[in-house]
């Protein structure tokens, strides 16, 4: 399953979550499921926490993450 496949996984609804990006289907903002791998959580661990999730699930977070990347710069310190 390529990123665009993935990428069906979520879905912005302004009557959800106050239209955050969120896992369809779910309550699952992208952003929690993407700042609980930051944390060090496992896959297993945040499927565990939210049972209504699947793996690919926790992937498209990740691909919605990354196609964001592609669109904005992030403040970041540059060292050299």
């Amino acid at each position: 399953m390529d990123g665009l496949d993935l990428l069906a996984h979520i879905s912005i609804d302004p009557r959800v979550c106050h239209g955050k990006p969120c896992v369809k289907g779910t309550r699952v903002m992208v952003w929690l499921v993407v700042q609980c791998l930051a944390n060090g959580d496992t896959v297993e661990q945040i499927l565990e926490a939210y049972p209504s999730l699947g793996r690919e699930d926790v992937q498209a977070c990740l691909a919605y993450a990354a196609e964001l990347t592609r669109e904005r710069v992030l403040p970041v310190e540059v060292t050299g």
